[in-house]
């Protein structure tokens, strides 16, 4: 009764091991599996008093908005930061920096390789602190659509939400108010 039992079981695998996928190898694409998450915010309020100002700081409101991104994000379990090379960006992604130990990893948005960053963080859950304008900009070219507008240059509260799951991606759009002192 054990000799049974071992053929039946050797015909089960070796019938299981010979299936195949009606697809032939050459027409299946490559999925890239994984689950990675990434939150993409605008940097918090500026110090508006110079007008002329290119790089500004951020303003006292803006620093407590920081801390509050901070908060907000503490249980996201980040893994990665990216920050456009601006005080203003850099100064919004700084407490989360110091909190979780992590370097703040500068990028270009002009000149960012999609595909490739989404390769480089897959299986990673990503922060990414922008601008009104490139912050939107980049979360359509993350999900392959045009569906964010350039935000209000008074809306530092907009959290993006991109999750992708085996190569197929979804987003969402949170808003966020700050009780922030002035």
């Amino acid at each position: 009764m054990k000799s049974f039992k071992k053929i039946f079981f050797l015909v089960l695998v070796v019938s299981f091991l010979g299936c195949k996928d009606d697809k032939s190898e050459e027409n299946k694409e490559a999925v890239i599996e994984g689950v990675s998450t990434f939150y993409f915010i605008r940097h918090a309020e500026k110090d508006r008093t110079n007008p002329a100002n290119n790089d500004p700081e951020l303003s006292q409101k803006g620093l407590g908005r920081a801390m509050h991104w901070n908060e907000i994000l503490k249980d996201a379990q980040i893994n990665t930061i990216y920050s456009t090379d601006y005080q203003r960006t850099s100064m919004t992604a700084a407490p989360t920096s110091i909190d979780l130990n992590i370097d703040v990893e500068y990028y270009d948005p002009r000149i960012i390789d999609i595909n490739q960053f989404k390769v480089d963080n897959l299986n990673r859950n990503v922060l990414v602190v922008g601008h009104s304008n490139t912050t939107p900009d980049f979360v359509n070219k993350m999900i392959g659509q045009e569906k964010y507008e350039s935000m209000s240059d008074d809306d530092n509260g907009s959290l993006f939400i991109v999750q992708i799951v085996n190569e197929i991606a979804t987003s969402q759009r949170l808003h966020f108010s700050c009780n922030c002192p002035d």
